[in-house]
């Protein structure tokens, strides 16, 4: 009976890897694999830094730092070899002196490889998106295996633009849609004039304009939106949060770029009428991140005062867990952009209007591509 069920659970694992529509054992396959990549593992971070496939191989080189020490280095290299792929390695310590013998490598035949997926015999590649990749590593120890999971994402330079510098406040803003500080009197007003989704639209129905500061615990938010008619359909925050008015502001901590899609690369925070702050979660669904933004209107006739604090959070955020803001610093570039959602009367949102200047034809991208937003650097 032992035997079938092997039988049958190799049989049905060579299936799946039919239906998966196997490539060629080529460089060219793997090539998405290149690129500098970090994570955490072993108690520490990792850094992994694949180069594009020349000469027949792709290199890497791999190091583990836990407590701002370096505990050991890698040296990969994936070659073509005989119509096929093999992986080989070799460790070195701190010092630089190798962990195996002279003419030793630990090396990992090829499998097989997918779209997203280059198995070798004992690691494994999986693609995650572009810019996010799984590592997974068996390490046998006492004629046990335990399969060990890297989470890699890519380290992407995001071109830098529509640079905004931000002055520092002496003291943190009193949320109160009041704006009464004097930073606030000392910093010039930004457009929100960028049609990003819906019809031409006139200065009847929608002008916006935005102010920013910071201090080192938060960034902070003025928005001065003029709305002829302000509308919220729906009364539970987590549906078509899109669709009602709102104002939605983007921030990627690091200005790394990227996409964000389903991660925390970035965040696009709603902010709705009544103060709930939604942005989709990596579980793709709309979740509340009220701990996150604090906000207060103040509407009188067709314009409101959007008074906005917003605490920072680098892409190492976990759902679930407790995660620290980072702390605001001079110098810190941010990726930032701001837009509102204009809804007068229909199931769906009529415009949707952005503070940066989007090319092409679908200009409603910010809440997927983090390189889109504009850049702000803190000044003193």
């Amino acid at each position: 009976m032992k035997i079938l069920f092997t039988l049958f659970a190799l049989a049905i694992g060579l299936y799946s890897v039919s239906q998966e529509n196997t490539l060629e054992p080529k460089l060219k396959n793997i090539q998405w694999i290149s690129g500098t990549w970090h994570g955490e593992a072993f108690g520490g971070t990792t850094e992994e830094i694949w180069s594009e496939p020349s000469g027949g191989s792709m290199m890497a080189t791999f190091k583990l730092i836990v407590d701002g020490k370096v505990q050991f280095y890698e040296i990969e290299v994936i070659r073509e070899v005989e119509d096929s792929l093999i992986l080989q390695l070799k460790h070195f310590g701190s010092d630089l002196k190798g962990w195996e013998n002279k003419e030793e490598t630990i090396d990992f035949p090829l499998k097989y490889i997918t779209e997203n997926k280059v198995v070798f015999e004992g690691m494994t590649f999986e693609k995650i998106s572009d810019q996010e990749m799984n590592v997974y590593l068996d390490i046998k120890e006492n004629d046990k295996v335990e399969t060990v999971k890297f989470n890699y994402k890519k380290q992407v330079k995001k071109p830098i633009r529509n640079i905004l510098e931000v002055k520092k406040a002496d003291s943190n803003p009193v949320i109160d849609g009041i704006a009464d500080e004097n930073i606030w009197q000392k910093t010039q007003w930004h457009p929100i004039d960028q049609l990003w989704l819906g019809k031409p639209y006139s200065s009847t129905d929608f002008e916006g304009r935005y102010k920013l500061t910071w201090t080192k615990d938060a960034l902070y938010l003025l928005a001065e939106i003029k709305d002829d008619k302000l509308l919220d359909i729906n009364q539970d925050p987590l549906t078509s949060w899109w669709d009602d008015d709102c104002l939605e502001i983007f921030i990627d901590e690091d200005n790394s770029g990227g996409e964000h899609q389903y991660n925390h690369n970035a965040f696009a925070y709603h902010v709705s009428l009544d103060g709930n702050v939604v942005d989709m979660s990596p579980e793709k669904i709309g979740k509340l991140y009220n701990s996150h933004v604090e906000s207060k209107r103040t509407t009188i006739d067709n314009t409101s005062i959007w008074e906005v604090k917003i605490l920072l959070f680098d892409d190492s955020y976990q759902e679930h867990q407790v995660n620290m803001p980072v702390e605001l610093v001079i110098g810190k570039n941010i990726g930032f952009a701001l837009a509102y959602c204009d809804n007068d009367e229909s199931e769906h949102r009529e415009n949707f209007i952005g503070s940066v200047y989007v090319e092409g034809e679908d200009k409603n991208r910010g809440w997927i591509d983090a390189n889109i937003f504009g850049t702000l650097k803190l000044i003193k």
